[in-house]
């Protein structure tokens, strides 16, 4: 048993691709080392992780470390970088007393560090900068310190390492220990505890993460979630130290798994909080939930099965809280899921996941995000499906998100990006300038964001700009539901708001895609963009030609006629009754054009 005075709980916050998976695998080395065990890593165990190079979810593992003859417990969260999982680096923080805010000495500051930084300070959490990759002949960390002043604060400890090298991970570890504070035991040895990841295993069930805040938890005990105000016995503790441990016993400040037979996959558990049967007022804050920022609809191929996708979701959703999704029926698709995310990697991945580990065949639609309509009796309601709007009337103002960017760039790409934010309808709030950065603070549509504002950044940048951002606020704005029509049939998967700058223009380029991508029928497909009954961009899909007079080698010209005149009518009647088939390919082409 740890005293809570030699415990410490940090996380490595970072911008992607500054080092954070190979930093925690060092330390994992480094104190295993020191300790005689096998080197084992757990850091991005996710296939899509090692695929993509990415942090997907977060990571926890428990490690022990000497330092003058007394024996520490570390405990370690290893946190993603892309700004569509920021809910894990927030659960992540809720279970630290202090984070490694990790730097590039390259890269130098970037946008998702300026992000990270503000969370670790508004919680309260100690922060030490490590200045990353110093092995490196073109690094500058010298150049990077006066940055880390000017942007973040004079005043933070800054240590230095290669995590590739293992050169000054002693001193990191000593920083950690002296500088990070222990956990606290607030309330009078009283159990409290929050649930900060949830995971579903076949031999089981649900297992949950917690940190123990106050008191402590042993096996065969009663406890309750105080959300559900349901009881649970504790039936098995685990430690991952890295190798997973079972133990009888969770003590205040800890950090481990554990699992009660709970078996109801739609109650909420991740940031709910864990008593005693009769401790009545939880004093532990229950983590905020982040609404998703854009929504799609997954439905299946015929030969996918919707029992399997329905369970898929309840495993996913489970360990990942910003996802959400509710049942939907489409008349063209039949039954599927309305689903919630925080971007589109987070959309990209929980999709790849389905079709790979699942199985299933998926057809998504294109994304959307929320907005606020604002009827003429005062009434607010939110909509993420454009063709609701059909079903509303009277609206006195359609208000669209906006989000509030802000972008660290060199000096060099200022104007290139003042450009193509007022492209994306932005407006400037400030430009702040520090040495041969500048930061960009500017209000841009949540549309215009989140579907390819990053990349493009960087590429007008070559590589060196970067983008975070947050929703602010709902604005009014002049927009329109375009919907389309096919064969006078309202197809609302296709529905898209937009604005009201180059509607028609664009309207045009949506039809003409799908004229091209949507395969030929026995009949004529037409093909419509409507705007409040009004067509503002038509196409027609010829259709499939049969030579049925080929076998009239002569006589009565009539006989040809006859023969004409029922294909005609033939088609008529397919253009009425015929099933038009919708290639999944539709949606992704769509989405390249906006």
């Amino acid at each position: 048993m740890f005293e809570t005075s030699n415990i410490r709980n940090f996380s490595v916050i970072a911008h992607i691709d500054h080092g954070k998976s190979t930093l925690s695998n060092c330390l994992i080395k480094f104190c295993n080392s020191q300790n005689n065990l096998n080197s084992i890593n757990i850091i991005d165990n996710i296939y899509l992780e090692q695929e993509r190079g990415i942090t997907i979810k977060a990571q926890s593992i428990n490690l022990n470390y000497n330092l003058s003859g007394i024996n520490y417990k570390l405990n370690l969260i290893d946190t993603p970088g892309h700004t569509d999982f920021s809910y894990e680096v927030i659960r992540a923080l809720s279970a630290c007393e202090g984070v490694l805010l990790l730097i590039d000495a390259i890269q130098g500051i970037e946008a998702q560090t300026i992000n990270n930084f503000y969370i670790a300070r508004n919680m309260n959490l100690f922060i030490i900068v490590v200045i990353n990759k110093i092995d490196l002949l073109i690094s500058k960390p010298i150049n990077l310190i006066n940055q880390i002043k000017d942007i973040l604060d004079k005043d933070l400890i800054i240590t230095y390492c290669s995590a590739k090298k293992s050169i000054g991970i002693d001193n990191l570890i000593n920083n950690i220990i002296n500088f990070i504070p222990p956990p606290n035991n607030y309330y009078n040895n009283k159990l409290q505890a929050i649930v900060i990841d949830a995971q579903y295993n076949n031999y089981f069930g649900i297992m949950l993460l917690i940190k123990i805040k106050s008191g402590f938890i042993l096996k065969r005990n009663k406890i309750r979630l105080v959300s559900v105000n349901n009881t649970y016995t504790v039936e098995k503790i685990w430690l991952v130290t890295p190798k997973i441990k079972e133990c009888l016993v969770l003590n205040c400040g800890e950090v481990g798994w554990i699992t009660c037979n709970i078996k109801n996959f739609k109650q909420p558990i991740i940031g709910d909080i864990i008593t005693a049967v009769n401790v009545s007022n939880n004093i532990v804050t229950p983590l905020k939930k982040i609404n998703p920022q854009i929504f799609v609809s997954l439905f299946l191929s015929k030969n996918s099965n919707y029992t399997i996708l329905s369970n898929a979701l309840n495993r996913l959703g489970l360990s990942d809280a910003s996802l959400s999704y509710t049942p939907e029926f489409s008349n063209t698709f039949g039954n599927g899921f309305r689903c919630g995310f925080l971007g589109l990697l987070h959309m990209d991945i929980i999709k790849t996941r389905l079709e790979r580990e699942y199985k299933l065949d998926l057809i998504i639609t294109l994304p959307t995000v929320r907005y606020e309509i604002l009827t003429n009796n005062n009434k607010i309601i939110y909509i993420d499906k454009p063709h609701q709007l059909l079903n509303i009337n009277k609206i006195n103002e359609l208000r669209e998100p906006i989000a509030e960017c802000f972008i660290i760039t060199p000096k060099i790409y200022v104007n290139r990006i003042i450009k193509l934010c007022i492209e994306k309808r932005g407006i400037q709030v400030n430009i702040i300038y520090f040495n041969n950065q500048a930061k960009m603070i500017y209000l841009i549509p949540l549309t215009e964001v989140i579907l390819d504002l990053s990349s493009t950044i960087k590429s007008i940048s070559h590589g060196y700009a970067s983008l975070s951002y947050n929703f602010k606020c709902f604005k009014k704005s002049k927009l329109s539901c375009v919907n389309i029509y096919i064969n006078k049939k309202l197809l609302p998967e296709l529905s898209i708001i937009l604005h009201d700058n180059n509607i028609k223009y664009k309207a045009n380029l949506i039809i003409n895609k799908l004229a091209k991508i949507i395969p030929k029928h026995q009949f004529n497909v037409i093909i419509q963009a409507v705007i409040k009954n009004k067509v503002i961009a038509r196409a027609t899909i010829k259709s499939l030609y049969k030579k049925v007079t080929e076998k009239c080698y002569g006589g009565d010209v009539s006989r040809k006629k006859k023969l004409l005149s029922k294909q005609k009518c033939g088609k008529k009647k397919l253009q009425k009754l015929g099933k038009i088939n919708i290639p999944k390919k539709v949606f992704l082409s769509l989405l390249k054009i906006n």
